[in-house]
């Protein structure tokens, strides 16, 4: 009867980690989700504010399309170490650039 017991309780976790796990998103869509998202970040971005975009941000980043997820990582990367105490200028300068190439990206796109 344990046995049972364990096989149907197992057998309802992976029922529903299965029907919990997201489709991945066409490219319209994460561009929507996107710019949600990009859209509260006011010009003149605190920390908070930053911290605040890359946590509506992250839970995309596993479901983009293929062709948006180096567009959201980029974005996500740049935010994680711009918000640091002390980021590092190396990896800034570095991250900056993807950053840019990710908004260019985003704009062919989104916007395109």
């Amino acid at each position: 009867m344990k046995k049972l017991t364990t096989v149907l309780i197992a057998a309802g976790l992976l029922a529903t980690a299965s029907a919990c796990s997201s489709p991945q998103l066409t490219t319209a869509e994460t561009c929507d989700r996107v710019g949600v998202a990009v859209a509260s970040l006011p010009s003149n971005a605190s920390k908070t504010a930053t911290i605040r975009v890359a946590n509506a941000i992250r839970p995309i980043e596993p479901v983009a399309s293929n062709e948006m997820k180096p567009v959201v990582t980029a974005i996500l990367e740049y935010s994680d170490e711009l918000v640091k105490e002390t980021p590092d200028e190396n990896k800034m300068g570095e991250l900056s650039a993807a950053y840019q190439e990710a908004g260019t990206k985003y704009g062919e796109l989104c916007r395109g």
